[in-house]
């Protein structure tokens, strides 16, 4: 490299440095530990892997951002207003971009909360919160309880200033959203882990964002979800062939196969349905969880709170399919 070229490189470095610094509060910021996903897909990863606690202040799923030029695409911004005032303050101060479109891709307190953050933004105009028409319901009806029980499970200081702000523009099947490189197919899956999930789809990049349909080391809470549904939509996924899928985890595909969390959530799934259907045929109750017990996954964060649960919501959705199963052939 010429002394001129190394000169002009420095200049160049100094003026980027100086225009970070210079943005207001960024010499204070706390730094955000993005990991490329790809050339301007970033990615923020929960700290511990685990289920919400004080110590994670309910950062327990991705948060995700497209970043071209000086705009800014954000998918799942995060549990709190603090969590998504980090998001937005380093998208300013590290890439100079503003925050145009926040995606949510449903409707639980973890993923959607954050866009308090943004919502000066919001009422001036300069960014639009996107979801399904679903999501924005669940959003309207749950939202308020949710707000408050994950108060109680992470702390008043870690939520302060949190408040709800709803999506603004309701997305379409076939839709497609386009910054720089990107263009990101919309998919509605209904009935699966919530009442509508949106998921979004690179086919250039084989990049999957499957928002709360995929999980790795921990059990899928099938509260406002439909079993069959759910296995439905991982089989339609898998069926697209992604390279990386970020859900409630980050999951990159080997050489040649799929994303290990893709196939894990789907065996854990299907062995729920499996274990089920065959706890019934053995003329067991709803209630004997013990006989629905899976130990190849004993082991992931939040077996003993939810398996059972999903068991009893699994027995409810599948007791109807083993009476027609059960009937006599005429």
């Amino acid at each position: 490299m010429t002394t001129w070229c190394r000169r002009a490189l420095v200049a160049l470095l100094l003026a980027q440095a100086a225009s970070l610094c210079a943005a207001p509060g960024c010499d204070t910021l706390e730094p955000v530990p993005w990991r490329a996903v790809a050339p301007g897909a970033w990615v923020w990863l929960p700290p511990d892997g685990g289920d919400v606690s004080p110590a994670n202040a309910g950062h327990v799923v991705p948060t995700s951002v497209l970043v071209s030029g000086r705009q800014a695409l954000v998918i799942d911004p995060g549990p709190s207003h603090r969590h998504g005032e980090r998001v937005r303050r380093s998208l300013a101060c590290r890439f100079g971009a503003q925050v145009r479109w926040i995606v949510n891709t449903h409707a639980h307190s973890e993923n959607v909360l954050a866009n308090s953050a943004f919502a000066a933004d919001v009422a001036a105009g300069r960014t639009q919160i996107l979801a399904t028409a679903p999501t924005r319901e669940g959003m309207a009806l749950r939202c308020p309880d949710c707000l408050a029980s994950l108060t109680q499970r992470v702390g008043d200081e870690a939520m302060a200033g949190t408040r709800i702000v709803l999506p603004t523009r309701t997305l379409s099947e076939g839709e497609v959203l386009r910054l720089g490189r990107w263009r990101l197919r919309v998919m509605r899956v209904e009935h699966a882990h919530t009442e509508g999930d949106l998921v979004l789809w690179d086919a250039r990049q084989r990049v999957l964002w499957a928002g709360g349909l995929v999980y790795q080391g921990r059990v899928p809470e099938l509260a406002q979800g439909h079993l069959d549904g759910w296995i439905a939509a991982l089989d339609r996924l898998q069926a697209l062939g992604p390279k990386q899928v970020i859900a409630t985890t980050w999951s990159v595909a080997p050489a040649s196969g799929f994303p290990s969390a893709l196939l894990d959530t789907r065996a854990y799934l299907g062995a729920l349905r499996e274990k089920t259907l065959q706890a019934m045929d053995a003329g067991a109750q709803p209630q004997e969880i013990d006989r629905v017990a899976l130990p190849a996954f004993s082991g992931w964060a939040g077996y003993g709170a939810r398996h059972g649960f999903n068991v009893l919501r699994a027995w409810r959705e599948l007791e109807p399919v083993w009476m027609d199963q059960a009937k006599p052939a005429r």
